[in-house]
């Protein structure tokens, strides 16, 4: 497979080679196609993924500017593991950064957020309607509408900067999703939780969506928890 050297070279959709290894290697992290603490060696993604070595350091290097890769300079790169003081860690930040968000979003947005966060909402439930009784949260598509509504929830936050935290914590949360979705005992109404979560917002209840959206964040993490007690217990 031809590699080319040049991490600046663009593709038609205009992205550096830099930027398509980082997007495909972060989108398989997050989806545990590379599992927690798993070596990830250049010369097998450069077979992998046919990017020659300079793009794909820079990506493993932005991955691990957004803690979903370490790097060891000894021993190179690995997945970051999955571990419960991290996801304790990552909760606390959603709750810091997403739930005022959420709230300034309900303070500023107009008619055109409400009828985006709708039909963003009325995807969602859609797929969900057209999915088998498995986890949702493995299915590729519901995984991206379910990215999708709670992005147009936070798209009327006036901070830029507030926006893009968000986005990365929750992308980061992904990998804890799907880890409890795969080892998941009991099933979780994820659709009942949005269209609570969707009434408060339209009804323009900060205090009651805030609420909601930090229930429905620690709901992963107790999930989380709980698989990884299970697993400790089966090993005992």
């Amino acid at each position: 497979m031809h590699k080319t050297d040049s991490s600046d070279s663009t593709s038609p959709t205009g992205q550096t080679l830099s930027e398509q290894a980082f997007l495909r290697l972060r989108r398989d992290v997050i989806s545990c196609d590379h599992a927690p603490g798993v070596k990830l060696k250049v010369e097998d993604l450069q077979e992998a993924y046919g990017y020659s070595s300079s793009p794909l350091r820079e990506a493993l290097n932005r991955l691990s500017q957004e803690g979903l890769v370490k790097a060891d300079d000894r021993r190179g790169f690995r997945v970051a593991l999955i571990t419960a003081e991290d996801l304790a860690d990552l909760t606390h930040m959603r709750l810091m950064v997403e739930v005022p968000a959420l709230r300034l979003a309900i303070e500023c947005g107009d008619d055109a957020w409400e009828a985006a966060v709708v039909a963003a909402a009325h995807r969602l439930e859609k797929a969900e309607s057209q999915l088998s009784d498995g986890p949702l949260v493995l299915d590729d598509q519901w995984s991206q509408l379910h990215r999708d509504f709670h992005m147009s929830l936070l798209a009327a936050c006036p901070s830029q900067r507030q926006r893009a935290l968000c986005a990365s914590l929750f992308d980061q949360a992904e990998r804890y999703r799907r880890f409890s979705a795969r080892h998941r005992v009991g099933s979780r109404s994820k659709s009942r939780e949005h269209k609570r979560l969707l009434e408060a917002v339209l009804k323009r209840d900060a205090d009651t969506a805030c609420a909601l959206l930090a229930e429905h964040t620690q709901g992963t993490q107790r999930n989380v928890e709980a698989a990884m007690q299970r697993m400790r217990n089966a090993t005992n």
